[in-house]
């Protein structure tokens, strides 16, 4: 089988095994946010022959802030020429299609996917159920670590948008959406983050209610009827999480569920509750 068109949200892993071409970079993006080393541990120890290991803390985030400068979360994004430098460094050309994957039903790898999007480039997919369902088809692993050929990809149009904390304050008509635990979302059992509860008005989606059991996506039509309910108009709504990571999980579901246009709030609750100023709502 031979894919003709850019795969841009989700591909299965069978489909991965069977139409992958030479040239397709895969990005392993594990990670655990109690313990920053397990990605890289896990990669180690074996991943899809070919991959990349893709670190949040160091390739999708840029910790180097100021001291004196606004706090911009715990996983700001980085300069987007900086990105751009990555992306080559793993080989990425305009033209490429990436695939990301994790072991965590799209958590981290789909921080990566907006991230492409955000530097205009449309060409990249999550792996639908990530390494669990990859190994339960019995597809091999490699424990080598591949060298790439630099890339040429360049940096072009965005394809997504991004809002901050003042937009939010400016604007009461934006349907907010966090993607935390329905816990963490009420204020309850907080260990993030220095100040619990929510941003005023916003109303909770856990990332996780876009998944099967197995791990794998919800079918569109489920996504869609979901989400419309939470989302009459994307354009008009923001997606946050804790640090602007899972909030994707939630953007790339708005996107296979056909209701594409949210915007992200890359600071999400980190940053607005760093701001004493900034109201927080607790309870559901």
């Amino acid at each position: 089988m031979t894919m003709t068109t850019p795969c841009t949200t989700l591909i299965s892993a069978s489909d991965l095994a069977q139409q992958r071409q030479p040239g397709w970079v895969l990005l392993d993006c594990r990670h655990d946010l109690a313990n920053p080393q397990a990605g890289r541990a896990a990669y180690d120890a074996g991943h899809i022959p070919g991959a990349l290991f893709a670190a949040l803390d160091d390739d999708l985030s840029d910790h180097a802030q100021p001291a004196d400068g606004p706090f911009r979360g715990r996983h700001p994004l980085p300069a987007i020429d900086d990105f751009i430098a990555t992306l080559r460094r793993w080989g990425v050309n305009d033209d490429t299609q990436v695939v990301a994957y994790d072991a965590h039903g799209g958590m981290f790898a789909a921080r990566l996917w907006w991230m492409l999007r955000w530097a205009g480039h449309e060409a990249v997919a999550v792996l639908d159920g990530g390494m669990p369902a990859w190994t339960a088809l019995g597809l091999p692993l490699a424990t080598d670590i591949p060298v790439a050929a630099p890339g040429n990809a360049t940096r072009r149009p965005s394809l997504v948008r991004t809002v901050g904390a003042a937009d939010i304050l400016a604007q009461p008509e934006l349907k907010v959406l966090d993607a935390r635990a329905p816990d963490r979302f009420r204020g309850e059992n907080e260990t993030l983050d220095p100040v619990g509860g929510h941003i005023p008005g916003a109303v909770n989606r856990f990332f996780k209610d876009n998944l099967l059991p197995d791990g794998r996506f919800k079918p569109a039509a489920q996504l869609r009827s979901e989400l419309a309910a939470l989302v009459a108009e994307p354009a008009s709504a923001v997606m946050q999480c804790g640090s602007g990571v899972t909030a994707c999980h939630n953007l790339l579901a708005l996107e296979v569920a056909g209701l594409p246009g949210a915007a992200l709030y890359p600071g999400s609750w980190s940053e607005w509750c760093s701001d004493p100023s900034r109201p927080v709502a607790t309870g559901a």
